[in-house]
Order: C-alpha cells, then structure tokens, then sequence
C-alpha cells in the first residue's frame, strides 16, 4: 500500500510539473495607448512558437501598427515599419518563410482575435501566413440575418454556436473564418483596440501619427 501511494504521488508530482511547463506564457503588446496582454493558442503551435521567438528576440520592438481600419482590426509586424519615413506606404515587409495554416473551427475571428496576415489566395493557395504580421480583430456586432447570409451556399461559412453568439454580442469579422490562421486572443486592453483603430489614417490606411508597439512576455 505504502509502495502504491508513493507511486501515486510521483504521478500527480510529474502530472504537476508537466502542466507547468506546457503552460503557454502570457505576451503583453505595448503601444502608444496603453497594454494588451494576449493569451496564445496552444492548439495552433507552430504560430505560437514562431510568435514567441520573434518576441524573444525582440523582433517587434519600435515597429508600428501600420493598417488600422475602424470596426475591421488593426495589423502590425512589418520590419520595414521601423523608422519608416511619413508617408511611407507598407505591409510588403517580412522574412524569408512562411507558416503552413492551422485552422480550429474552435477558434475564430472575434473582437480580440489575433490573427496572422498572408498574401492573397491567388499567389498562396495554400493560404499560408506571414512570418512576422499580424492582425487584432476590432470588427463590429452582427445581426442573425447577417450571419445567416454568410452560412447560405453561396458564402459557405461555417460557424459553431458559440461563434454565432459571440458575433452578435462581442462582434468580430466572421467572414475572415478559414480564410486567415487565428492564434491567440487578447484577454487584458480590449480598449486599446479601439482607441488605436480610432486613430485618423492616411489613404493607406497607416495611423497619421505612428502607434508604436514593442512586445514581451509577461513574468
């Protein structure tokens, strides 16, 4: 009996310390504004494990939110965004690789969502994501016959329950589902958001005044 319950102990001991280590960190996103502090997936782990290097090697630091559209996201992460000049059109940015796609039907494109950004399908049909940009989900709430629109044969969206409900509720872009790989949401700043997507932007969509981030991982 002795032997078993010592047993038992180390099981729950290795149980305990397993879970610890798995434990995806917390990455805060610092900006003009203020912090968001995001919560990525461990479902999608190659996006999680590409984001969280780029993060430790401080990838990230003065690089601006460079497209932000009210009531769509806000999008950051191309390196040619540092001490980029007034004016200066971006989003062609990024290194020499891509991330294969790691669709979740659990994971979807609500207010929050973090999103990685990719080429267009007619270039990448595989719908591969960018090494480097990403996008946060502001979007706006959906009435049911909107959303009952997107799930016609014609649009072909699929949602889960709790998806339809948070569109009407929270809001997002769920038109953005299975096209665009989501990894993460933001769990602290939500206000954040919009404060940055309220920003006044140029013809490109670039803020007039430059909302620069930097990004660590929360102790």
């Amino acid at each position: 009996m002795k032997q078993i319950f010592l047993t038992v102990l180390t099981l729950i001991s290795f149980s305990c310390m397993t879970s610890s280590q798995s434990k995806t960190p917390i990455i805060v996103i610092h900006t003009t504004f203020g912090d968001m502090k995001v919560k990525l997936y461990d479902e999608t782990p190659q996006h999680r494990d590409n984001f969280l290097k780029l993060v430790r090697d401080n990838f990230y630091d003065e690089l601006i939110f460079h497209r932000v559209i009210k009531e769509f996201m806000i999008q950051g992460g191309d390196p040619d965004s540092r001490n980029a000049a007034e004016g200066q059109r971006l989003g062609s940015g990024g290194l020499d690789y891509t991330i294969p796609a790691e669709f979740v039907s659990t994971l979807y494109h609500k207010k929050g969502a973090l999103a990685a950004a990719r080429t267009g399908d007619n270039a990448n049909p595989e719908k591969r994501s960018s090494s480097c940009q990403f996008y946060i989900v502001q979007g706006k709430h959906w009435l049911p016959e909107e959303i009952n629109m997107m799930k016609s044969p014609q649009y072909g969206f699929k949602f889960t329950p709790e998806a339809e409900k948070t569109y009407q509720t929270v809001g997002g872009t769920p038109f953005l589902d299975g096209q665009y790989t989501v990894f993460g949401e933001v769990i602290e700043g939500m206000d954040v958001i919009d404060k940055i997507a309220s920003q006044p932007t140029d013809g490109n969509d670039r803020p007039l005044k430059d909302v620069i981030m930097s990004i660590t991982i929360d102790k």
